[in-house]
């Protein structure tokens, strides 16, 4: 069969990175069965087992990147199970040591650390793309710190900030998914060996119940691993607790939650005419309408946003639903759920790095849009304006809130420019000339402190981050689609 005539995921095909989809193949899972095997044959041995020798760990560590997958896939068809097919592939291969690969353990030795490992590197790509979207919307936000633009509430007109200012709420929920993976790394622990139930007690019986080796055996695979000595979960049954599957899941899913609100506001944005993604030379916006220059990027964000955010129900449930040591329903479920899972975050980081790499913004657009607003906005600078001429400030309230209402009929109704300045202008009881009162409608009057948060937000959140994480700054996507 070629790859047109069965089903292959679009993850793989058109939005996952290749780094993100060999950290969850085939390969590179085998080839952690097989470092787990000679590391747990490594500190057996060291721990006094004599019918394990170097040169058998020798044999085993020769062989960990060629796997005969051949042999592996015609055992399985026998026997029916993955883990004891790998174990006599492996056997095949290495003679001498064959029959102590796998000595004391059960397949979650090989199957849960294994989940462990690939997750943990998963993450650090993650979060490598992460700061990497940081560093370009920090970019943005220093570049058009001082724009002023319309902010909204209720995506109402509310009062003036600037360009750069929004990109800083963009960015720091995406610091908040941050100092979460971050947090769901620092935790991260191996299952160790715990045998069927968790018990330990194949190696009891292994090592003469002597539990100081065990323990030692734990820590020198963690070690070996890549994981602090100390990184062993404590207590287990069969599995490690599924939980660990639901809180990476959650982490990932809030990066999802953050790039889909980021998306949506470029979206209607986009709408206003004020910003849009990059849009290429010879992109094509419809089939129909050749004029169009849909958000197709940001698009493709919120839908798989969407996808990785129900995600998150899966190891819920399967948490959930573990019976008391174990129970098989986790696995066909886990085996989907949580790679996929891993692979959309991958793929929104990646139209992420994209579209932020490309930002355009139309400043008339967005001055003009502002201006339209900003005479209601300044309705209280003009009546101290007036007030200062000798005008009544209740008087002037009342006769401004009129002004408001038959300037905004105006706009709504009649579909005419907002002539609130002129009503003004030619009510004698403000005793303000139509100079006068423009001269006061200067957006950057309106902005408060937002270029100054702005400066302050990336010299004190988003800086620390680069600094401590220089290879990650500078990155860049090229889609396929």
């Amino acid at each position: 069969m070629s790859q047109h005539d069965r089903y292959i995921s679009p993850f793989s095909t058109r939005y996952a990175s290749d780094e993100m989809q060999y950290i969850f193949s085939d390969d590179n899972k085998f080839r952690t069965w097989r470092r787990l095997w000679v590391a747990l044959a490594r500190a057996e041995m060291k721990q006094g087992l004599t019918n394990i020798t170097p040169e058998m760990v020798a044999e085993l560590e020769a062989h960990v990147d060629d796997i005969n997958y051949e042999v592996a896939i015609e055992r399985e068809k026998l026997v029916r199970h993955d883990v004891m097919s790998h174990v006599y592939a492996y056997g095949q291969q290495c003679p001498k040591a064959a029959g102590i690969i796998h000595l004391g353990a059960t397949s979650c030795y090989v199957g849960d650390n294994t989940d462990i490992i690939v997750m943990r590197q998963g993450l650090e790509l993650v979060r490598k793309k992460l700061i990497g979207v940081l560093a370009k919307l920090a970019k943005f936000a220093e570049e058009y710190k001082d724009m002023p633009c319309m902010a909204y509430t209720h995506c109402q007109p509310a009062q003036p900030t600037t360009v750069g200012k929004r990109a800083t709420l963009w960015a720091n929920e995406l610091v908040m998914d941050l100092s979460e993976i971050d947090h769901r790394l620092a935790t991260l622990q191996l299952r160790g060996v715990k045998g069927t139930t968790g018990t330990q007690a194949s190696f009891m019986e292994l090592f003469k119940g002597d539990a100081d080796k065990i323990r030692a055996v734990d820590a020198s695979i963690a070690e070996e691993m890549g994981f602090d000595s100390e990184a062993v979960i404590p207590v287990s049954g069969q599995t490690y607790s599924r939980k660990v599957d639901a809180f990476i899941l959650n982490a990932l899913a809030g990066i999802g939650q953050s790039c889909m609100k980021f998306a949506t506001d470029l979206r209607l944005l986009a709408n206003f005419k004020e910003m849009e993604e990059p849009f290429e030379k010879n992109q094509i916006g419809s089939s129909a309408m050749p004029y169009k220059r849909n958000p197709m990027r940001c698009e493709r964000i919120c839908a798989l946003s969407r996808y990785l955010m129900v995600d998150v129900l899966n190891p819920s449930f399967t948490t959930g639903t573990q019976w008391f040591e174990r129970t098989l329903d986790d696995s066909a479920n886990k085996r989907v759920a949580m790679a996929e899972g891993f692979l959309a975050a991958d793929a929104i980081l990646n139209i992420m790095l994209n579209v932020t790499d490309g930002l355009v913004v139309y400043p008339k657009v967005v001055r003009s849009r502002l201006m339209a607003e900003l005479p209601f906005m300044a309705s209280e600078n003009i009546m101290m304006q007036a007030v200062e001429k000798g005008g009544n400030r209740q008087e002037l309230h009342e006769r401004l809130r009129q002004h408001a209402i038959a300037a905004g009929k105006q706009v709504k109704e009649e579909g005419l420019p907002n002539d609130m300045v002129d009503r003004i202008a030619a009510d004698p009881a403000f005793g303000l000339t139509k100079e006068e009162i423009v001269a006061g409608l200067v957006p950057e009057n309106f902005v408060g402190r937002a270029p100054q948060q702005v400066e302050e937000f990336i010299a004190h959140i988003l800086k620390p981050i680069f600094d401590a994480n220089p290879d990650a700054v500078e990155q860049h996507a090229n889609l396929s689609v």
